[in-house]
């Protein structure tokens, strides 16, 4: 009740004054947000720790008396609710990248987190648009059905991780076998070597691999049956679903340039007068898309050996870390072809990719 009363004094002193932009940086969490207020350009206030319904409360209100309200807050797993929250509450919203905060300085609290990020929105809305990276936030069907993708790999790992533990107690007790030992002729073969007491246990872990391998194969099937049914060959249905998934919408971005940063596969650079190096690859954008072209990388060079990209992996002239260097460089392109494949820009034959037997609806 006392922090309520906080904030409804904190909205009575803000609508009194005479700023006509406030702006609200924010370090979200689980339970609560710290909050920092500036009014137009003046110096940032102190932070202060409030609930998400405190916070909304206050935007209502500063809107409610004619206020510009802009506000932003990092990326993270606390997701977009509170964003489209704000947006119904007749606020301006930013939910950024996450990086490091701080200037510099060997310190990090929620509170200077909230203050540089109050500072930084400050300098976006007067129009510096380098002050930090906008994240395009999807729409509540785009992440359900990124979600939906998601859980698939989460049960194939899952899978996987039982079948690593059942093998690992095999061999504690003498019994070496390799891969999938839980399926029913494996298991067939197995189970007279073993003890009751072992064959027990693993009956347990033969169940949750069962239902973890059904639920994955359902899902699996689930989004297979949603891709287009003509994709060239090595792209198969599950990649190109769980690439648009991830992405959301292929239309979002406007250039080559914004699919490759997406991707996260451009090289960072080192640059200082007349010398330049060009370094790792920067790992921005989005983990899962960046696996998933380079796997299909992989697959296009046995399969689609005419596609210019991959003819550096086919011929063979780079080794080691240099073949794999040339997978990335691949990977990257292989982005942008997708994107302008699935915008209608180009098609298959263009990108010398064959296409053969379509894929069943």
């Amino acid at each position: 009740m006392n922090a309520h009363t906080n904030v409804t004094k904190l909205l009575e002193r803000l609508v009194e004054t005479k700023a006509e932009t406030i702006k609200l940086g924010m370090d979200l969490h689980a339970r609560d947000v710290v909050v920092c207020v500036q009014l137009d350009g003046a110096v940032p206030q102190r932070p202060q720790k409030m609930l998400p319904g405190e916070l909304l409360t206050l935007a209502r209100g500063l809107v409610a008396a004619g206020r510009k309200v802009f506000a932003c807050y990092e990326a993270g797993p606390c997701g977009y609710g509170l964003h489209r929250a704000l947006l119904a509450a007749g606020a301006t919203n930013y939910v950024v990248v996450p990086e490091a905060l701080g200037d510099g300085r060997q310190q990090k609290t929620d509170s200077l987190d909230a203050t540089a990020l109050a500072d930084r929105l400050d300098r976006y809305v007067r129009g510096n648009t380098t002050a930090f990276t906008v994240v395009t936030v999807p729409t509540p069907e785009q992440e359900q059905a990124r979600a939906e993708g998601r859980l698939r790999d989460q049960l194939k790992r899952s899978r996987h991780q039982w079948e690593a533990r059942g093998r690992s107690l095999l061999l504690c007790h003498g019994h070496h076998v390799t891969g999938q030992w839980w399926t029913e002729r494996r298991w067939r073969e197995l189970s007279p070597t073993l003890s009751a007491w072992l064959q027990q246990e693993l009956a347990i872990m033969r169940t949750v691999l069962a239902t973890l391998d059904a639920q994955e194969k359902a899902r699996r099937a689930t989004l297979e049956a949603a891709a287009p049914q003509r994709l060239p060959k090595a792209v198969g249905a599950l990649t190109w679903m769980l690439l648009l998934r991830e992405v959301c919408d292929w239309a979002r971005f406007k250039n080559r340039r914004q699919v490759s940063s997406y991707t996260g596969l451009c090289p960072g650079v080192q640059q200082s007068g007349g010398r330049k190096r060009d370094g790792c690859i920067n790992r921005h954008g989005n983990p899962r898309v960046r696996a998933l072209l380079i796997e299909l990388v992989w697959r296009l060079a046995r399969w689609q050996p005419d596609y210019p990209p991959v003819k550096a992996l086919v011929a063979g002239i780079a080794r080691g870390a240099a073949r794999r260097k040339c997978a990335v460089a691949a990977a990257r392109k292989l982005a942008v072809d997708l994107w302008r494949l699935a915008t209608g820009q180009t098609t298959p034959e263009k990108l010398h990719l064959t296409v053969l037997a379509e894929v069943p609806a």
